[in-house]
């Protein structure tokens, strides 16, 4: 008889393995309570839809596009293609038939807007970021999560247009609650407030309601430029562009990733550490039992291959689970998304593949810029940027 809670850490096997023979074709994870998506480098994906039973034969997602990212909310789920189109299901999309993907991108009234770069899933809605830089919400609304108040707008089948000039969209699996960043740095936003999730701060008394039904611009965060917002049910975490150290940290031990689960949250350094802290019902920890942690814990891991490149791995904590996988994103055209990512300045772990196979590492430079803010490093890359013949760049830079 199989356990019903799993409290380590053990590797995933697949029910298919002669189709994903090799752990590197992981390309991302996303999961929620009823369901978990692995997507694969070469665009499909395979989803698990039943929370309770991972050990069951998965589901295929059978679409004619390729996909190039999957989200998964509390009773959503959500794919964004490669040509920018958006295929969602769920409750909150389609009652009579929560199992069937529709295309919610087609549904937007502005036909410019129709391109979409960003999907992020909250508990009941799914927001969509445009190639326009222009941010639509679709499903629940019962605390303004789509920034509209409830009496007016309960829910919408349709995306709704929430704001412009947004760079980029936070949100969460079992989150009521959504961030909204703009091309200057400043932070919008709303939602449930309960727990103070939001970081509104003194600006929200305790007589106040704290069901924030528009967006509000975040006044009390350091500054810096933020790399990333994780949201859970009552709280939230946001990860700045300034190196992030701490007690649990030793003098060499950096952040590389995090996650944010219902109530969980996990933490990968620069040295292999895995932390983690929060709820543990259901083992999503690794700590071995199902003990709650306040404090947070270094997890033991199995024998993985960090020796590859530890800023290859990545973690993602779902509603009461919790995965680690190796994903080194490629892209197929280098100076194109290489120069994209440098004009929206958004910096992240990369690993590049050209056409002919050459691998760039161009992702050891932009996390050291991330993390030590090494100008000399940044003009280097930028250097690599503006060179007309990517393919002669050794592997070694």
């Amino acid at each position: 008889m199989k356990p019903d809670k799993i409290t380590k850490p053990i590797q995933f096997k697949f029910e298919n393995e002669n189709e994903n023979e090799n752990e590197n074709e992981i390309k991302q994870i996303s999961s929620g309570y009823f369901s978990s998506i692995f997507l694969f480098e070469n665009g499909k994906a395979i989803e698990y839809s039943n929370e309770e039973d991972l050990n069951q034969n998965p589901e295929k997602i059978q679409i004619e596009e390729n996909i190039q990212k999957v989200t998964v909310g509390y009773s959503n789920e959500a794919i964004l293609t490669i040509e920018g189109n958006v295929f969602a299901k769920g409750y909150d999309i389609k009652l009579k038939n929560p199992k069937e993907f529709i295309n919610i991108s087609s549904l937007i009234k502005n036909t410019n807007d129709r391109i979409i770069e960003d999907i992020v899933s909250g508990d009941s809605s799914i927001y969509l970021l445009t190639s326009n830089q222009n941010v639509y919400g679709i499903g629940l609304n019962q605390v303004g999560q789509l920034g509209f108040d409830y009496k007016t707008l309960k829910k919408t089948k349709k995306p709704i247009l929430m704001m412009k000039n947004v760079f980029k969209i936070f949100s969460g699996i079992s989150s009521h609650s959504i961030f909204l960043l703009n091309s200057n740095q400043e932070l919008f936003g709303c939602g449930d407030n309960r727990y103070g999730q939001l970081g509104l701060g003194e600006s929200i008394t305790e007589q106040e309601e704290t069901k924030i039904q528009k967006l509000t611009k975040i006044q009390n965060i350091p500054k810096g430029k933020i790399i990333d917002i994780q949201c859970g049910y009552s709280h939230s975490i946001i990860y700045e562009f300034t190196e992030i150290k701490s007690s649990l940290f030793e003098n060499d031990d950096n952040i590389l990733d995090f996650s944010v689960g219902f109530n969980h949250t996990l933490i990968l350094t620069s040295n292999g550490k895995l932390i983690s802290f929060g709820g543990n019902f259901y083992g999503q920890l690794g700590t071995g039992d199902t003990n709650d942690q306040s404090i947070p814990i270094q997890i033991e891991l199995p024998k993985l291959r960090f020796n590859e490149n530890v800023s290859n791995y990545h973690i993602l904590c779902g509603f009461n689970k919790s995965f680690i996988y190796y994903s080194p994103p490629s892209f197929s055209n280098l100076e194109e998304d290489l120069i994209k990512l440098f004009e929206r300045k958004e910096f992240c772990d990369i690993s590049f593949k050209t056409k002919n196979g050459e691998i760039i590492e161009a992702h050891k430079l932009i996390l050291k810029y991330r993390l030590n803010q090494n100008q000399n490093e940044i003009e280097k890359l930028q250097e690599i940027i503006s060179k007309k013949s990517i393919k002669r760049i050794k592997s070694n830079i």
